[in-house]
């Protein structure tokens, strides 16, 4: 199941920069790592949170995943692509960080790059598919923290529906990640029983 997550301008606004040479680009923040502050975790249902590990995109980045830069993930909307070296990923301790160049002969870019300008597209969305996921109950709340993802896509979007704050999941999303928390204690117990019986063998 591919999941979409937003990050609405308190956490970074999308913005143009220029370079050297004169070329725009615009740059934002997909997605923000966990840090205990306001704003960086994502409220999935009631009672249930979602959080990021630091180093949760790295195996993205270094095997290169083929992203692509899409503006409202909307693939008629093509604003960049990973392997061609027209968007650019990289993770800091904010979160995943992406830079887009502008295409001054791309009519979606000069678009998408007017409605920055002007202040009417401020938020940043990322679609993934997680790998690898941990549940914890602390404080009275369920906790999904991703550590591994397979990243899809990045890139502006209108409607920020959340600041890292909620993701508006539809129901089937929210149900499949409710079974996912539900099955969790038993799938760690069958972990544990499978270590402790190749402990065994191994004695």
């Amino acid at each position: 199941m591919i999941e979409l997550r937003n990050t609405g301008p308190g956490n970074s606004k999308v913005k143009a920069t220029y370079r050297g040479d004169g070329a725009a680009v615009v740059v934002g923040y997909s997605a923000v790592f966990y840090t205990g502050q306001p704003g960086t975790e994502y409220v999935l249902g009631e009672g249930i949170v979602e959080r990021i590990r630091p180093g949760a995109f790295d195996r993205a980045i270094r095997d290169g995943h083929d992203a692509r830069a899409l503006f409202n993930h909307d693939a008629n909307n093509l604003l960049g692509r990973v392997s061609s070296g027209t968007c650019r990923l990289s993770a800091d301790s904010h979160g995943l960080r992406y830079e887009i160049t502008v295409d001054r002969n791309d009519p979606d870019h000069q678009r998408v790059l007017a409605k920055i300008r002007r202040g009417d597209l401020s938020g940043s969305s990322f679609a993934f598919q997680p790998l690898k996921v941990t549940w914890e109950e602390r404080d009275g709340l369920s906790i999904r923290w991703l550590a591994d993802i397979q990243l899809f896509d990045v890139g502006p979007v209108t409607w920020p529906a959340y600041g890292a704050t909620t993701t508006g999941l539809r129901n089937d999303e929210l149900e499949a990640i409710e079974k996912e928390r539900k099955d969790w204690p038993a799938l760690q117990l069958r972990l544990r029983q499978l270590k402790l019986a190749q402990l065994e063998a191994a004695l």
